[in-house]
């Protein structure tokens, strides 16, 4: 009984228990928190990769970038520029980090251009797996590579070998998202047709691009449709611009030419706008396949002991099937388990080779010191041999 008089009543009916009101409550805690968020974008310079990633999040995140000269280019190696910024949209915080690579395949040698890009996604997973595996993990910084922009020169006439050399590199660590950088250079016809070549090499050399789910069954058609239209779009064809131009009365973002206005938000001038609805309705998917997919295999890996573990694949979720016992034991211990396992067949046979070689040396001791006899003029003599 409340001591002022006031009395406790239930917020709904009768009948009602309440916990369908769980989902709002995951929602306020989210919000409370915030988001974290990191993209990485590759591509030679000079493809409009910090004007795409301003136009995304109509942020500023490159406000002071310096312009390499045509002579500083050429003794320029690859680096890593991570910028970090804050963006708060109706109360919901995002850290968003953006990781450039200025100087990737700028110079005539570009053999090992993209090796600094691989050691940083490396060195991220490193750092998660440390923080997790340390005594506090309330407050894990989540810096891992999310989704990787690549850009696509629309002049190349589809892949060059360092486009296919890098993505075989780190299709397995990262999220692949090809994007065919200024677009308006091309007709339509010829955007169809530099896609259609960039996706027929992409099957020819085995790349695992990010694939977005399958819908469910119980989604509404509209939903179903926004994928489908999504899937097609691969790779997206985009132009960026932060000019805002006024075309008949109404204000919007895009490119003045002596022909007309190219218009960033439109999706009969470009696939902007698609690319940037598949990058956030599928954010928290990004994150999720990070976490299953890429950092369990490096985690696997290297608690392997820097063995080569089973890689895992991402499956449609109708198809996903679990063995019971793999399924009650921890992911660690079936990657120890597996190597102890490898580690030990191969001494078996090593103990195997080292014993039929003794053997056979044991064997021809013998046989050189057995004496041999020989008969001469009737009578038999000993003779070692």
């Amino acid at each position: 009984m409340a001591t002022d008089g006031r009395q406790f009543t239930a917020p709904e009916q009768s009948g009602y228990v309440g916990f369908a009101n769980l989902p709002n409550q995951v929602h306020r805690k989210s919000v409370k928190k915030g988001f974290e968020f990191t993209l990485m974008v590759v591509g030679e310079s000079g493809l409009g990769k910090s004007t795409l990633v301003n136009s995304l999040f109509l942020t500023d995140l490159y406000p002071e970038r310096h312009i390499h000269s045509a002579a500083e280019k050429i003794s320029q190696t690859v680096k890593i520029d991570a910028s970090t910024v804050e963006i708060e949209e109706r109360g919901v915080k995002l850290r968003l980090t953006v990781v450039d690579t200025p100087g990737f395949g700028d110079s005539l040698n570009s053999q090992d251009c993209f090796k600094p890009i691989i050691q940083y996604i490396d060195s991220q997973f490193e750092r998660y797996l440390e923080d997790e595996s340390g005594l506090n993990r309330r407050h894990i910084v989540d810096n891992r590579v999310h989704c990787c922009f690549y850009f696509i020169n629309p002049s190349g006439h589809g892949l060059r070998p360092l486009d296919i050399s890098f993505m075989k590199a780190v299709h397995h660590k990262v999220n692949i998202v090809p994007v065919i950088a200024k677009s308006d250079t091309l007709t339509l016809q010829e955007c169809q047709q530099l896609k259609r070549k960039v996706m027929t090499q992409i099957a020819e050399n085995g790349i695992n691009l990010y694939s977005l789910p399958d819908c469910d069954e119980d989604e509404d058609e509209d939903y179903r449709e926004q994928c489908r239209l999504l899937k097609e779009a691969v790779p997206f064809a985009v132009i960026g611009a932060n000019t805002v131009i006024e075309v008949k009365g109404k204000k919007v973002r895009g490119r003045m030419y002596p022909w007309g206005v190219v218009e960033v938000e439109n999706p009969d001038h470009c696939d902007f706008i698609k690319l940037r609805t598949m990058l956030i309705t599928h954010m928290q998917d990004l994150q999720e396949v990070t976490q299953e997919v890429h950092y369990e295999n490096y985690r696997a890996e290297k608690l392997g002991g820097g063995g080569t573990a089973p890689k895992k694949s991402r499956k449609p979720r109708n198809e996903e099937t679990f063995n019971e016992t793999d399924k009650r034991r921890p992911e660690g211990q079936q990657a120890d388990i597996s190597e102890r396992e490898k580690q030990l067949q191969e001494k078996e046979q090593e103990l195997r080779r080292m014993q039929e070689m003794i053997t056979k040396m044991q064997a021809e001791m013998n046989q050189r010191n057995t004496p041999q006899k020989t008969q001469q003029n009737g009578e038999v003599k000993s003779q070692n041999v």
